[in-house]
């Protein structure tokens, strides 16, 4: 066994929660260190953007199943319409004294340690360069201008990318050891969040999945220690290529071009003390990505469009009134026609947002536990998202399970075993009630074999769960109802409900959709003052 997968597996031991002890953490929020959840260039030149979003006019329901829109053109606008809906505000709370913001993309205990990068050519409104966005006040910061025949050339055709790194400081100041867990999830959100708004552009999304973690750390300017100084560094995560699938950019030319670019910016410093996780950046080394092969283009097996759900929202509403609940009201009940649609959601579609962002293989699959779903008996499930891996799910689990076909007929869900779970759900999230007052709760089952072979990929792992949980959070609005992530459950009680001993399947995120109940003690304001 190789030093990174020994590193792997001592990590995601180690950052296991327990019941008789939970993973490394703070011993208590030092509030006087508490992250500023903006990262901010100072120095740098800025471009507003424009708030254009409520000018689009694509609906969630098209997007679900594969009918974009035309595409529209890339520029200043269009651009600031995709940030704003993938990684912008969606909203400002408050209470008291206290006030914080929300954003598009969800974020563990809200602390958003993903920033957001755009690589473009020159562009109606907008110089060829790098691009931080910040969010706070929905403008490009210019890290880097570049003035290099190359970096059109790398541009073949109409397309942009956008970058994704994260901030393990901003998570470990709560959460601690665990908190490298969290960053790749919010990275997962964040991934089909971007996927779904170029998406209601007309826009193709795919993930560079070749590049080397060296080479995005160079073209997103984070390997430039003058520029961060003290200031806590961030990671790179992701390269997104938003445009013509067939014509992708050529990262090397860029990178060469970037050589001859004048940079901006000092990163502002986050918190004035840290602790240290040392197990965070041992993790963080052992899943260090190196360059790649290209990857063959998915060609999913074919799966019936999912049904409408019951409103019609259009994208903008939909992707700016996404929250994640933080109570359900324990009593009401999903239809089986809804609880059907969510889970037909879940199911891989080319060329369909957020799929078409994967490049690899369905490697996660949901193990449910449904509470309140009419028609439906209470009782253990696994949604079966791709047939090729039915077989090594049946043997790393309970031999007496039923394994009995379920729902719709190409719905390829299975039921294990008839029994009121709720008591169990709630034991395994950490004794939280909300995983018992839902209409469902789950775990994500990921072939841990993926990660022993090629460690950088425990990642991708983790990423798509953060997928999947974006799917059910947008499915939940769309039925009227809410969902919410849980990052803390007991990993190996899950694995004992469903009889796992091997290491081989390993459940890396728990969600759950239900009823929510709101607090009416807090207030809401618009995420961005209203433009002149």
């Amino acid at each position: 066994m190789g030093g990174s997968t020994q590193a792997l597996l001592e990590y995601h031991e180690r950052s296991k929660h327990r019941v008789d002890r939970y993973a490394p953490g703070p011993a208590g929020l030092d509030w006087a260190t508490q992250p500023d959840p903006f990262r901010v260039f100072q120095g740098s030149p800025r471009i507003a953007l424009p708030l254009a979003a409520d000018t689009l006019s694509a609906s969630y329901n098209d997007l679900r199943r594969g009918a974009l829109p035309p595409a529209q053109r890339f520029s200043l606008r269009t651009l600031a319409i995709l940030l704003e809906l993938s990684l912008g505000l969606s909203a400002w709370k408050s209470y008291g004294t206290q006030r914080w913001a929300l954003r598009c993309n969800p974020s563990s205990g809200n602390l958003h340690p993903t920033e957001g990068y755009l690589l473009c050519p020159v562009l109606p409104g907008i110089s060829g360069g790098v691009y931080h966005y910040l969010s706070r006040d929905h403008v490009l910061e210019q890290r880097a201008a570049v003035d290099d025949p190359r970096w059109p050339e790398a541009f073949p055709g109409s397309g942009i990318l956008v970058g994704l790194s994260s901030i393990h400081w901003r998570e470990a100041w709560k959460y601690g050891m665990r908190a490298w867990r969290y960053c790749q999830h919010d990275c997962g959100h964040a991934i089909a969040a971007v996927s779904y708004a170029a998406a209601a552009l007309g826009w193709q999304t795919r993930l560079m999945a070749a590049a080397a973690d060296d080479d995005l750390a160079a073209l997103l300017g984070l390997d430039r220690g003058e520029d961060f100084g003290v200031a806590e560094r961030e990671v790179p995560d992701v390269l997104l290529w938003i445009g013509n699938p067939e014509a992708p950019p050529d990262l090397e030319r860029m990178r060469l071009a970037l050589g001859k670019a004048h940079w901006y910016g000092q990163a502002n410093r986050l918190s004035a003390g840290h602790e240290s996780w040392p197990d965070i950046d041992a993790i963080h080394r052992a899943t260090h990505k190196p360059l790649t092969r290209e990857l063959i283009p998915l060609n999913p097996a074919p799966h019936p469009w999912p049904a409408m759900p019951a409103l019609d929202l259009s994208f903008a509403r939909i992707a700016r009134q996404r929250r994640s609940a933080t109570g359900f009201d324990g009593r009401a009940r999903i239809s089986a026609a809804a609880f059907y649609t969510m889970l037909a959601s879940l199911l891989v579609r080319r060329d369909t947002p957020p799929w078409n962002a994967l490049m690899h293989p369905v490697a996660v699959h949901p193990a449910l536990l449904v509470h309140r779903v009419d028609e439906l008996e209470p009782g253990l499930y696994v949604l079966v998202r791709d047939a090729a891996a039915l077989p090594g799910l049946r043997q790393a689990m309970r031999p007496e399970w039923l394994w009995q076909r379920t729902g719709p007929d190409d719905l390829p869900l299975y039921l294990l075993l008839p029994y009121d779970l709720r008591a169990v759900a709630r034991l395994i999230c950490c004794h939280q009630d909300i995983a018992a007052d839902s209409f469902f709760a789950l775990g994500m089952l990921a072939d841990f074999e993926i990660a022993l072979k090629q460690p950088w990929r425990y990642r991708h792992l983790f990423w798509e769960c953060g997928v999947l949980g974006q799917v059910l959070y947008l499915e939940a609005e769309a039925a009227g109802e809410r969902a919410t992530g849980i990052g803390c459950f007991f990993d190996d009680e899950m694995h004992a409900l469903l009889g796992i001993t091997a290491r081989a399947w390993q459940s890396l995120y728990h969600f759950t959709v239900g009823s929510a109940m709101v607090d009416q003690r807090l207030s809401t304001s618009a995420p961005y003052e209203v433009q002149p």
